[in-house]
């Protein structure tokens, strides 16, 4: 918050507000991009049987949505070579 010059209040209100704008994008079933960070997207997954691996019983796992994240490249070097920061 002091790097950009807002009240801490500010700064919490504006970051509550992005991510409830990209929620509700993912929502909607759009793909958010974060340039340099990553990539957000919502798959379908169909029904499949799946198995009690405790039991070895069969059981229904029914059909839904999930949230995916894909790094970018940029990220992912960052993160391996240790976090720290680029260029």
């Amino acid at each position: 918050h002091s790097e950009v010059g807002l009240s801490r209040n500010d700064s919490a209100a504006l970051v509550e507000l992005v991510l409830s704008h990209i929620s509700d994008a993912l929502v909607s079933g759009e793909t958010v991009k974060i340039s340099s960070f990553g990539t957000f997207s919502v798959r379908d997954k169909a029904a499949r049987v799946g198995r009690n691996p405790k039991t070895g019983e069969e059981v229904p796992i029914h059909p839904r949505r999930v949230l995916t994240f894909r790094s970018s490249h940029l990220m992912r070097d960052r993160v391996a070579s240790g976090n720290a920061k680029p260029g």
